[in-house]
């Protein structure tokens, strides 16, 4: 049997741009394992883990994810990485999606990997999606939530 380490390892590997194996990938889980997108507050389970490669990888043709850091703590690895790839597609929002730019994105990402009889049970991804949308030319429109904090009576 892989080592968990190993696991995760293949787990990046079949979510590489030039690889991008979504069943792969979701071979890899428990048949209730969860990938949680942590910054945007959205969990995949079973056949919706490999939706999570293929719509990240239809904006981000060529992602690639630079392991910086991988810590295996029994059943727990723990993995600092970058991820990194061009805004090729279009981005989804919900008001709208982001026409691509063609710029380079390079992302900062901390991951969590639980693990269980060398199936992954959670992978819980915390990147800075804040960076990403800067990186893209996404920058937060703070104007629209001061003013929209006056209209409503809440802010100064």
């Amino acid at each position: 049997m892989k080592s968990n380490e190993e696991v995760v390892r293949e787990a990046y590997r079949l979510a590489e741009g030039n690889v991008l194996d979504g069943d792969g990938f979701r071979a890899l889980f428990t048949e209730n394992g969860a990938f949680n997108d942590m910054p945007n507050s959205l969990t995949f389970r079973g056949d919706q883990i490999p939706l999570a490669l293929t719509g990240f990888a239809s904006v981000f043709p060529d992602v690639h994810r630079e392991l910086l850091e991988v810590h295996a703590l029994g059943d727990v690895v723990a993995v600092e990485l970058r991820i990194q790839g061009t805004h090729l597609g279009g981005f989804p929002t919900a008001v709208g999606e982001i026409p691509p730019t063609g710029n380079r994105i390079d992302v900062p990402t901390a991951d969590l990997w639980y693990l269980r009889d060398g199936k992954i049970e959670r992978f819980n991804c915390y990147n800075a999606a804040n960076v990403l949308l800067a990186q893209i030319g996404a920058n937060p429109d703070f104007n629209s939530a001061i003013e929209a904090s006056k209209a409503a009576g809440t802010g100064a």
